[in-house]
């Protein structure tokens, strides 16, 4: 999609109304606990201020369902954003109302206001027309940089855009849009994507988009033993969506139709139970015995997966390989993850999307090694099913 993004605008003397995604988690002690997504919004905001431009900053935290809690408040983003920036951020007490306009217009070029969660109102969620009026209202011009909520129509990403002159991307979305659209649109080949996480149902048009786009499609994690069970196989105890595996028999079907390379795993981890101390096994994938259930991708997959990736020139990853919070069940996780950074200095263009795999390449250390890691596990899985999401269908075209 060809949208304006934040190098065309000039932002001296302006109110500058910017979406971001500061839904970061808070410790006992009501501070930051993870500042991975206040981090990569720097760049957006330093821009802005350095030019002289009144950055007001909107986002949501947590699920405070349309009422105002305070321990969703972002009071303590503000603390944390005015560290980060080396100048005092200030903290509205809410996002819209005469105190909100008052100081927005008191701001001076080369400030910064935080309005209050979005959500301590309903009307954001609901994309209320009066609502994005009024958050609107006390910008010119508007930038997005939140694209782990792009996906949703809401007040604050596509309501506004309806009341302020021009609305553009910021560098955390143009970057997301550059990535993961040119593996949906335009990737280099071989292209090899990997699937992993509990359900299929959370990834069955992933599945099916990607079935049209990818050279060879891994699939492990939980959702692998409902396509074992779809091959009639013995699972255990292992996690089965029941009434998922026709729908996986059918995707088999329809990759060996089309002469598509789709790779189960042949061997896994099982365990007598799900925690740390289990005792433990490594079966071939037709030997899981009654009571037992899969835990991980086993050794044979992770060396036959591994030979997929590296040779690849694009590679996207969505979904861990195991239970991988568990250090014992961790080994598939963690090898796709080494496999994705070999790849990466070969030349790869590698995109991790989002959620669990994210915290995954965290756990391993290995973020700057990978070409794109995606702030938005739903966005990104959203748009590698096809879809237009509405945040970014709502930024301004390119003239």
């Amino acid at each position: 999609m060809e949208k304006m993004g934040i190098d065309e605008l000039s932002f001296k003397g302006k109110n500058v109304l910017v979406r971001v995604d500061f839904n970061v988690p808070l410790n006992d002690q009501q501070q930051v606990a993870d500042d991975t997504r206040i981090v990569e919004s720097l760049p957006t905001i330093k821009k802005i201020l350095a030019e002289g431009g009144r950055a007001i900053l909107m986002s949501h935290l947590g699920r405070p369902k349309g009422k105002p809690k305070m321990e969703f408040s972002l009071k303590p983003v503000a603390e944390l954003l005015s560290t980060l920036l080396g100048n005092p951020v200030k903290m509205a007490p809410d996002c819209v109302g005469a105190e909100v306009q008052a100081m927005a217009g008191a701001l001076r070029d080369g400030e910064c206001l935080l309005l209050e969660n979005l959500r301590f109102h309903a009307e954001e969620e609901a994309n209320d027309a009066t609502f994005a009026q009024a958050l609107a209202s006390v910008g010119e011009v508007y930038v997005n940089d939140a694209f782990g909520s792009a996906h949703r129509a809401h007040a604050s990403t596509e309501g506004v855009t309806k009341y302020l002159p021009v609305s553009v991307a910021g560098y955390l979305m143009q970057k997301e849009m550059e990535y993961l659209g040119r593996a949906v649109g335009n990737p280099a080949r071989p292209y090899v994507a990997i699937l992993g996480g509990a359900k299929i149902s959370g990834k069955i048009d992933v599945i099916q988009n990607l079935l049209n786009k990818v050279d060879t499609l891994l699939i492990g994690g939980g959702m692998m033993f409902t396509f074992y069970k779809a091959q009639g196989l013995e699972i255990g105890s292992s996690l089965l969506e029941a009434d998922k595996v026709d729908l996986a028999r059918q995707i088999l079907d329809e990759a060996d139709k089309r002469k598509k390379k789709l790779l189960l795993p042949v061997d896994c981890v099982i365990a007598a139970s799900l925690d740390a101390a289990a005792e433990t096994d490594v079966v071939p994938a037709n030997a899981i015995p009654p009571k037992w259930s899969g835990v991980d991708i086993g050794p044979k997959t992770i060396s036959m997966f591994r030979q997929e990736i590296v040779v690849a020139k694009t590679v996207v990853w969505n979904g861990p390989m195991g239970i991988f919070e568990i250090d014992k069940f961790a080994r598939g996780t963690m090898s796709v993850g080494q496999a994705l950074a070999d790849a990466t200095q070969k030349g790869a263009v590698t995109i991790v999307g989002g959620g669990d795999s994210a915290a995954a390449i965290a756990k391993a250390g290995l973020q700057k090694e990978i070409s794109h890691v995606s702030t938005g596990g739903g966005a990104s899985l959203e748009l590698l099913e096809g879809k237009l999401l509405p945040g970014m269908s709502a930024l301004s075209d390119k003239k």
